[in-house]
């Protein structure tokens, strides 16, 4: 039973998991530390982007096309009405923050049709539904997030919990309830020592391990990453130093939907993706972030790789019915110690 081939394959496994999952809580903890919200959805748009790889590959227009377009519209609308609300006139009304967003609607729909019936190389395909999924970051932030800036923390998860079921629905709608797979990036595999390693492993491994990097290099090196970091330490003085808290939460949203649609495009090709699939793997990425604290985004993705090598080893030494069970106990223990190490509950009681 603990033979090292068997332990070497399931630490594989493992790290393969863990390192979507990392992906799934960095994206949480990055937009939990600048808007206080936690992004149920956040697997949806894993779904959404493998699913729209797989239109792409049979020709189709994907779905998430529609939604897109529809939620510049709404963009467009909710601009005009934010103005009007601060007393313009209709003839006083600025063009451009209404023209705009119809604009890239009419270049999406103009574009992106012809581009999916033309059976575009692999990569291309990847390209064009990971910047249609992560156009949804923004959009998603302008219409469900951004109406209510002074909301509680309560009003934002109802809000994220709406937006979840809403995409698990569309998915529905646009996929159907079959399950869709994606050809790996490289076929075959290699033998690692007693083990066995396919070659889409070997990509995850090694596009997540740089987009943390990339990550790590924006937040400490970029003027729009350390402006995203002084938002998640001090928000109101952030703000008294001219950073924009609207901006600083599209900014957010975009990358953490963009790590989920990297996600997809790693993971489907391993995992038949379904429409209300993406969930869990958002919950064990929303396991990892909590044993992160929600604030830290090292521990959150050492959290998650754990959450992905205790999964495996539980399926194969316990049982494959009680992997997800035990990967969820795993937040009780660092719920406990959090609340033991944090004693002043003064702030609840108020």
């Amino acid at each position: 039973m603990f033979e090292p081939a068997i332990i070497l394959t399931l630490l594989i496994d493992g790290l393969t998991n863990g390192a979507i999952y990392a992906m799934m809580a960095l994206g949480i903890v990055v937009l939990y530390s600048v808007t206080s919200v936690i992004n149920v959805a956040q697997g949806e748009f894993v779904m959404l982007s493998a699913l729209s790889i797989a239109s792409l590959r049979a020709a189709k227009i994907p779905g998430v096309l529609y939604i897109a377009v529809v939620g510049l519209i709404f963009w467009s609308i909710f601009n005009a009405l934010a103005m009007m609300r601060q007393g313009a006139a209709p003839r006083q009304l600025k063009i451009w923050p209404i023209l705009w967003p119809l604009f890239l609607a009419g270049l999406l729909i103009s574009v992106v049709p012809p581009l999916a019936k033309a059976h575009l190389p692999y990569p291309l395909q990847i390209f064009i539904a990971v910047v249609l999924t992560t156009l949804l970051g923004p959009i998603c932030y302008r219409l469900v997030l951004e109406p209510l800036p002074k909301a509680s923390i309560l009003v934002f998860l109802i809000l994220a919990i709406g937006l979840h079921l809403a995409l698990t629905g569309l998915g529905l709608a646009f996929w159907g309830p079959q399950p869709y797979d994606l050809p790996p990036f490289s076929k075959g595999g290699m033998i690692l020592g007693p083990a066995y390693v396919s070659y889409q492993a070997l990509w995850l491994l090694a596009i997540s391990a740089l987009l943390m990097l990339a990550l790590y290099l924006f937040f400490n090196h970029t003027i729009y990453g350390k402006a995203l970091r002084a938002a998640a330490v001090n928000r109101l003085g952030a703000r008294l130093m001219g950073i924009s808290a609207v901006r600083a939460g599209r900014l957010s949203f975009s990358i953490s939907v963009f790590l989920s649609a990297v996600a997809g495009v790693l993971i489907t090709p391993i995992t038949k993706m379904v429409y209300d699939f993406g969930f869990l793997i958002g919950l064990k990425g929303f396991v990892g972030a909590i044993i992160g604290g929600l604030t830290n985004p090292v521990i959150a993705a050492l959290g998650a790789i754990f959450v992905g090598v205790a999964e495996q080893f539980s399926a194969f030494y316990i049982s494959s019915a009680y992997k997800d069970v035990i990967v969820f106990l795993l937040i009780i223990p660092v719920l406990l110690l959090r609340s033991l190490q944090h004693q002043d509950f003064e702030e609840h009681v108020d």
